[in-house]
C-alpha cells in the first residue's frame, strides 16, 4: 500500500489539473460561479486531506511510541468545510454553493478512484 505522502502528492497533482480545468471553464463558459465554486471547494477539500495526512502521521507516531493517542483533527476539518460553505454563502455572485460542496468532496473521490485503479492493477 502506498504511504500517505505519496497519496497526498498524487492528490496535489490531480488538484492542479482540476484547478486548470476550472480556470478554463471559468474563462470560457457562462458558468463562472459553478467553476469558481468547484475550485474553492477542491482547494478546501485538499486542505482537509492535508490536515488528515498530518494528523494520521502524528497518530501513528503516538501509537508506535506508546504515548497517549490524540484526535485526528475532525473539528478542524469541519471548520474548514464550514469556511468553504461560508465563503460561497457570503459571495453568491462569485461562488455557487452546491458546486463548492461538491468541490469539498473531490479529493475523496480522487482517493476512491485511485484505490480502485491500484486494486485493478494489482490483480
Amino acid at each position: 500500500m502506498l504511504d500517505l505522502h505519496h497519496i497526498f502528492a498524487m492528490q496535489k497533482r490531480a488538484l492542479f489539473f482540476l484547478l486548470a480545468l476550472c480556470a478554463l471553464g471559468w474563462g470560457f463558459t457562462p458558468y463562472q460561479t459553478i467553476f469558481a465554486g468547484i475550485a474553492v471547494g477542491a482547494f478546501f477539500g485538499t486542505y482537509n486531506f492535508w490536515i488528515l495526512v498530518r494528523r494520521m502521521e502524528k497518530f501513528d507516531r503516538s501509537i508506535s511510541e506508546g504515548k497517549k493517542i490524540g484526535s485526528i483533527g475532525t473539528a478542524l476539518r469541519f471548520a474548514s468545510g464550514i469556511a468553504a460553505a461560508a465563503t460561497a454563502i457570503l459571495w453568491p455572485n462569485y461562488f455557487h454553493l452546491i458546486s463548492t460542496v461538491i468541490g469539498l468532496m473531490i479529493p475523496y473521490i480522487f482517493l476512491f478512484v485511485e484505490r480502485i485503479v491500484a486494486h485493478v492493477r494489482n490483480r
